[in-house]
């Protein structure tokens, strides 16, 4: 199962290039980090697309602060996390966050 993640930048309506996140996964009452990536130039993260995750409660965490900071931005959100549970080992999820300094809208679901 992989995630097709994707950040998209809504004060300028372009993708989001150069955003930090990392996927967390829940163990023993702790959230530990899986995997790190930064957004390409089309704001997502291929490798997380053909990786094989296991199912359970995990948490994607966008360092927006950063992203905003380097186009001279304060932002409201230092980070922004969302949750969800993978049911499914074969099934792929689609991950597409909208960012703005002081707003932020996601979506989850599934590719199948």
């Amino acid at each position: 199962m992989g995630i097709a993640l994707q950040v998209l930048d809504g004060l300028y309506g372009r993708p989001a290039a150069g955003v930090r996140v990392r996927l967390e996964r829940i163990e023993n009452g702790l959230w530990c980090a899986e995997v790190k990536a930064e957004t390409d130039h089309e704001g997502r993260v291929e490798e997380w697309r053909a990786r094989r995750f296991e199912r359970g409660l995990h948490r994607i965490v966008f360092e927006s602060d950063s992203y905003f900071v380097g186009l001279g931005l304060a932002a409201a959100y230092p980070e922004i996390s969302t949750m969800f549970r993978m049911h499914d080992e074969t099934d792929a999820y689609q991950v597409q966050v909208l960012l703005s300094p002081f707003s932020y809208s996601v979506y989850f679901g599934s590719l199948s």
